[in-house]
């Protein structure tokens, strides 16, 4: 019998052929969107799940208020996770990571530096880090390969970058002018990792960490706990756990903060809040949208929801078509099943032959699909920078979950023409050669092509207002002129040069303004704890703010055609060594009325220049 309905379903499928391929082709087109879309999902949920100790591991984020600034991110102070695992038998061990600014990495042949490198993936980390994320080792010991303050450990691609196929253990590469011994190889770091980096470094090598061991208040680490088993999964010991936080930084950061001149009691009694709590390292991929993160390669969950969504009406919408298509092809129909049921047939065997034609279109739509999807994933893995393998498909049970979609689109798509077109009476339509068409199945006709019409205007007008909203962010007036500008990065290795530099290249014609700066607007500064001068005649004056700033040259503004609506630019004719220049944004925060020939005080001034490395740029603009 099955064999009959085949026979039947392929000479159906042969004689209709332009019908056949509208349908195969609908089927197809959904279909492959569909499995594209749920291998963005999967890729999406497998995120940091390999590790050994994924379940213990959890990132400590801090939820902190400082005049009026909100805080909420994974990154804590750097005595942050050897005090939570000495107060709490809960915490088995920590680890911590630093992200390293960019610098010039070279290896040295024969007395000779070659393969110079602008490298920005450096990470610092604890002696332990590979301990806690296992991450593959080609070569080496993950308990041994951090230990001295000089080691380095770099995944294989930059092995064979600056070594090529000689053997890179104990070679050395100069990070700047520091030497480095190489003393492991991971394999590349997988692409479902949050964390991306090249090289490790010893964090203990790191001096502005080493020296802020005491602060409580610099946020530049990101400290991970690794729970023992017995609370790891279980929330509420988790929560009891957290609970006990406050206490803790109560105790230890009173001295931070009475460096910075706010006195722990008095900072909470202002509304400043200080306070830690726990993520799960599997959740940090997928549930940062709130906080702010160092890693680059984040998701988030939202994402995911709406993507399925997307994915379960596209297919819905296959189907729908599907249906629409059998349906308006009705009366043909209608007619084959009045003479098949005039010479015996059944109602049962009927719709069992249209299912069978049904799933064969959805298994021919299923093959297209396929074939769809290998010619379209380079383009869909530039588009979503994933590296998803045309395999993926056939991976982990994902090749049942194909059989299953293309057995659930057969007999979605089929099932409603093969229930209505085996209704008809053979006598009405053999004698009036038309169709009589109930109420109820009036109703569900143009209910689906409402459907149809409905979901296709909504995702056309949904891909319009995203199509719109990125030109917004591409083409809105950031109140400076990036075009024709480019910045050269890590200028500070020019040292004593740098001003010589600048002139030198201000000579060239094309180049209308130079400057030099220790980064550009839009991307992170040095963020520091700041209090505005008190004055009578302003209301609502910030007690206390943090400021993201860098430093610049009297050229700045002019390079990078900054507006400024009160006030004037730095200029040598001036002494400035002290002048700062606000944007509306800081002084709307502060609440002064007029900023101008007004002080903000750094609270513990000589600390940033002191201790931290900056990125020196030099920012040069064209004529266009």
């Amino acid at each position: 019998m099955l064999q009959n309905y085949l026979k039947i379903a392929i000479r159906n499928l042969v004689n209709n052929k332009v019908f056949s391929f509208i349908n195969i082709a609908g089927l197809a087109v959904g279909m492959a969107v569909c499995l594209l879309i749920v291998l963005f999902i999967k890729d999406e949920l497998r995120f940091d799940t390999f590790f050994r100790k994924t379940p213990q591991i959890y990132q400590v984020n801090i939820d902190g208020n400082f005049g009026g600034s909100e805080l909420l991110g994974g990154y804590t102070p750097p005595p942050a996770g050897k005090t939570l695992m000495a107060e709490f038998p809960e915490i088995e061990t920590y680890t911590r990571t630093f992200q390293i600014m960019d610098l010039v990495v070279s290896h040295e042949q024969n007395g000779k530096k070659d393969h110079f490198f602008d490298e920005k993936n450096i990470m610092a980390v604890d002696s332990n880090f590979l301990e806690i994320f296992d991450f593959s080792l080609q070569k080496s010991n993950a308990a041994t390969c951090l230990q001295n303050t000089d080691d380095v450990v770099i995944t294989e691609t930059m092995a064979k970058k600056y070594f090529g196929d000689s053997d890179p253990i104990n070679q050395v590469l100069l990070f700047g002018e520091r030497p480095r011994k190489v003393t492991a190889v991971l394999k590349d770091i997988p692409s479902q990792s949050s964390m991306q980096f090249d090289f490790l470094v010893p964090i203990r090598s790191v001096k502005f960490v080493s020296y802020f061991d005491w602060s409580w208040v610099w946020l530049n680490v990101s400290t991970f706990a690794v729970l023992n088993d017995k609370i790891a999964q279980n929330p509420e010991r988790i929560r009891q756990l957290e609970a006990k936080f406050p206490a803790m930084i109560r105790k230890h950061a009173q001295y931070a903060f009475n460096r910075i001149g706010q006195p722990y009691d008095e900072f909470i009694k202002k509304g400043g809040k200080w306070e830690f709590f726990l993520q799960p390292f599997q959740d940090v991929h997928l549930h940062s949208g709130k906080l702010s993160v160092f890693y680059e390669n984040t998701g988030d969950i939202r994402q995911v929801y709406m993507f399925g969504i997307v994915a379960i009406f596209i297919i819905l919408l296959a189907c729908v078509n599907f249906m629409n298509l059998s349906t308006a092809r009705s009366l043909k129909w209608a007619k084959e099943v009045g003479v098949r049921k005039t010479l015996g047939s059944f109602q049962n065997s009927l719709i069992k032959q249209f299912l069978a034609e049904s799933l064969l279109y959805s298994f021919l739509a299923t093959v297209l699909a396929l074939v769809i999807i290998s010619a379209a994933l380079p383009w869909f893995n530039k588009i979503s920078g994933k590296t998803i393998a045309f395999n993926a498909l056939f991976d982990d049970g994902f090749g049942f979950f194909i059989v299953l979609l293309m057995l659930t689109t057969g007999v979605l798509a089929g099932s409603y023409p093969a229930f209505y077109l085996t209704s008809f009476k053979p006598i009405e339509v053999l004698k009036t050669n038309s169709i009589k068409t109930g109420i109820a199945h009036l109703l569900v006709r143009n209910g689906l092509v409402v459907f149809q019409f409905a979901v296709s205007t909504a995702l056309i007008i949904c891909t319009i207002v995203v199509f719109q909203q990125l030109s917004f962010t591409q083409n809105k007036d950031l109140g400076l002129t990036k075009e024709n500008v480019i910045v050269i990065p890590n200028a500070q290795r020019l040292d004593q040069s740098q001003e010589a530099f600048r002139q030198e290249i201000a000579r060239i014609p094309d180049i209308i303004h130079t400057s030099i700066s220790t980064n550009v607007p839009l991307s992170a500064g040095f963020g520091d704890f700041y209090l505005p001068e008190q004055h009578t005649g302003d209301k609502q004056i910030a007690k206390d703010l943090t400021l993201f700033s860098f430093m610049t040259d009297d050229a700045f503004i002019k390079t990078l055609d900054i507006k400024l609506t009160k006030g004037r630019n730095f200029s040598k004719e001036f002494s400035d060594s002290t002048s700062v220049i606000l944007n509306e944004a800081a002084v709307k925060k502060i609440g002064w009325k007029d900023p101008v020939g007004k002080y903000i005080y750094l609270t513990h001034r000589g600390l940033q220049n002191q201790f931290w490395s900056f990125d020196d740029l030099k920012v040069l603009r064209f004529k266009e």
